[in-house]
């Protein structure tokens, strides 16, 4: 969905200044969750001419793993349901029986999505906010990855800790009514990532991808300094191959 999408963006700037190849595929849905991306490759198997059959660009999901000999293959739940295991079974199992049935060489990985900002209105329950959103989707993530036995890209874990990083900060200075844009790793809404936020996303990817740290990386875009890349760089890499997963602050 728009996550994996977030993810991504930034990540083949920095492949190609790290001297990598890389090609992405996305069968991606705005919003979509395990449980639709099931449906639709249910709808294609019972009737490959059913209107729910392809809706990635005109292709099905067992087109789109076929398509190429994929490495990676990454499955994501939909943001909202992130931190609700319950939503995670028994589509993830579905899904991913199908994508070894369709790219039985790929590894299929756990992209854990992150927390949103804390700013967030939280569809006004007062029962949740970031450290728990937090908490819970990280326990859920890691559930589904031991369950079954997959790797995870840790992205919401980079995303916490770039929040309590003294270098980068919070959003919010200790106070609701006091934001720093410039610390800002998520876009307007409070959910979606940024720049900055997909810069730290393809930092994550592309060290765990390739198992090497990405600091030094020339690559910067356009709306970051080179000294806002530096810390993100830094951040990644000790998420990723320092394995430096923030403390969960709630339960």
């Amino acid at each position: 969905n728009s996550f994996s999408n977030n993810a991504t963006r930034q990540l083949p700037g920095l492949a190609a200044a790290a001297g990598r190849d890389l090609k992405i595929g996305r069968a991606s849905i705005g919003g979509c969750d395990f449980e639709r991306h099931v449906r639709h490759a249910m709808a294609y198997e019972a009737d490959p001419e059913s209107k729910d059959a392809r809706p990635y660009g005109g292709k099905s999901l067992q087109e789109m793993l076929e398509s190429e000999v994929w490495d990676v293959v990454t499955i994501q739940q939909a943001s909202p349901k992130s931190f609700k295991p319950e939503t995670f079974h028994p589509h993830a199992d579905k899904l991913i029986a199908i994508i070894r049935a369709h790219a039985p060489q790929a590894e299929i990985v756990v992209h854990q999505t992150w927390a949103y900002r804390d700013d967030h209105k939280f569809w006004g329950q007062t029962n949740i906010n970031t450290d728990i959103m937090y908490a819970k989707l990280r326990d859920a993530y890691d559930g589904l990855a031991r369950k079954a036995k997959l790797r995870l890209i840790p992205s919401g874990d980079a995303m916490e800790a770039a929040r309590r990083d003294a270098a980068w900060g919070p959003y919010l200075a200790g106070d609701p009514l006091a934001p720093r844009p410039e610390k800002a790793l998520h876009a307007g809404d409070a959910y979606h990532a940024n720049v900055k936020g997909e810069y730290l996303q393809g930092c994550v990817w592309l060290a765990f991808l390739f198992n090497e740290k990405v600091s030094g990386n020339t690559f910067v875009p356009e709306g970051m300094t080179a000294a806002e890349a530096a810390i993100l760089q830094r951040i990644a890499d000790e998420v990723v191959v320092e394995g430096r997963r923030p403390e969960p602050k709630a339960k």
